[in-house]
């Protein structure tokens, strides 16, 4: 099977593991990524990524020319894309840059010129209700009915498709998986004693952006309720509301027990998060559903809790978005914004040392089998495979 994908998330060749698993599954497995030849990161100022050209056999990635050098949506390639496509005649065409993207409908309309028959498929995180105007509309109508599957990020997304009037195969899957020896178990004692994490503390911990709508303050506010329990919070990111949270922290008397760590590589987040008694991610869903406008944020997958999962740390999370399908019964989920109910969540597993050992190895398991690169790269062939096969 001869399978082209084209993103700028591929840039970062960390990105890309889960195609490079798919090129390895089976003899005759031919995966090409088609990647801008530059492009600008966003809120990057002034830097351009210069990508390259890349043979490993059966996994390539091809830099393409590109107009539009840090928009998804409007983002396009030159007619260099016309003679890969004619070379590599592909059996699947996938782009991941949504439903309304450009590059899609370029790829769609060359793959009737060309007569390659590809399947075409594109990936979307999008899980927001949401109006169009014209002409995107028109295009969005456009690539739904040329298209003959869809990957979607989440359970909302696929709902929203169908909404939309896609009728056609839809497989619920991130985008990305983990990589299981970096993120694996294994103790931390010089990175503890660096931090002065003894071996009994508790430690809550959460890694991401310091942002309202990830419920950061929900934690804060569950923790100074757990006062006389023996717990510190490990933060690792970095966001405009740092200077709030210490504020807090301090206000609270409790600011002893507060861990902060700006954001690290990431290669290094697993070493932090084997320090962790549980990772918490209590995002707070703002879109308000009266207005059906896309204004606003609801958490599209929670990546770090497979991270975590992935390390044996149990999870506790909110019911915002993706959060509660990605955790199920390997974890706790609270209602988003309910602190008490967070609070009751992190004593159980305080006061039960057994039930979260029990959690975190649920959670190792469920990551093991659904959410590793080559797990869903096997979940990805699949789907390719019915698609092919007219299933």
């Amino acid at each position: 099977m001869k399978v082209l994908v084209a993103s700028h998330t591929y840039i970062v060749d960390l990105n890309c593991e889960k195609l490079r698993a798919l090129s390895k599954l089976e003899p005759g497995i031919e995966v090409t990524v088609v990647v801008p030849k530059r492009w600008k990161p966003g809120g990057v100022q002034n830097r351009i990524i210069e990508t390259e050209y890349r043979d490993e056999g059966a996994f390539k990635i091809v830099p393409i020319a590109n107009f539009s050098q840090n928009h998804q949506g409007l983002l396009t390639f030159g007619t260099d894309l016309i003679s890969l496509l004619r070379e590599f005649r592909p059996q699947i065409i996938q782009v991941e840059q949504g439903s309304r993207g450009l590059a899609y409908t370029q790829m769609i309309a060359l793959n009737q010129l060309l007569g390659l028959k590809a399947k075409n498929v594109f990936f979307t995180w999008w899980n927001l209700p949401y109006k169009l105007k014209l002409p995107v509309a028109l295009l969005e109508k456009y690539n739904l009915n040329h298209s003959h599957g869809i990957i979607s990020g989440n359970q909302d997304g696929a709902e929203i498709l169908r909404q939309r009037g896609y009728q056609g195969p839809i497989k619920v899957m991130p985008q990305l998986g983990i990589d299981e020896k970096l993120f694996t178990p294994q103790k931390q004692p010089e990175l503890a004693a660096k931090l002065g994490i003894k071996q009994d503390d508790f430690v809550v911990g959460f890694v991401g952006r310091f942002v309202q709508e990830k419920g950061l303050l929900t934690l804060l506010q569950a923790l100074v309720s757990l006062k006389d329990q023996p717990w510190k919070l490990l933060l690792l990111g970095r966001g405009e509301l740092q200077a709030e949270l210490i504020k807090f922290a301090i206000e609270n008397s409790f600011q002893e027990r507060v861990i902060l760590v700006e954001s690290v590589s990431h290669h290094e987040v697993a070493n932090y998060i084997n320090l962790m008694s549980t990772l918490v991610l209590p995002s707070e869903t703002t879109y308000k559903f009266k207005t059906l406008t896309s204004v606003g944020w609801k958490e599209q997958f929670g990546h770090v809790i497979i991270e975590a999962m992935a390390c044996k740390v149990p999870v506790i999370g909110s019911d915002s978005g993706e959060i509660p399908h990605v955790i199920g019964d390997a974890g706790l989920v609270f209602p988003e914004g309910d602190r008490q109910a967070l609070a009751n969540c992190l004593t159980q597993l305080i006061e039960k040392p057994d039930f979260a050992q029990s959690l975190g190895e649920m959670g190792y398991q469920k990551a093991m089998i659904k959410y590793t690169n080559k797990a869903l790269a096997k979940q990805q062939l699949e789907f390719y495979q019915e698609l092919v096969n007219g299933h």
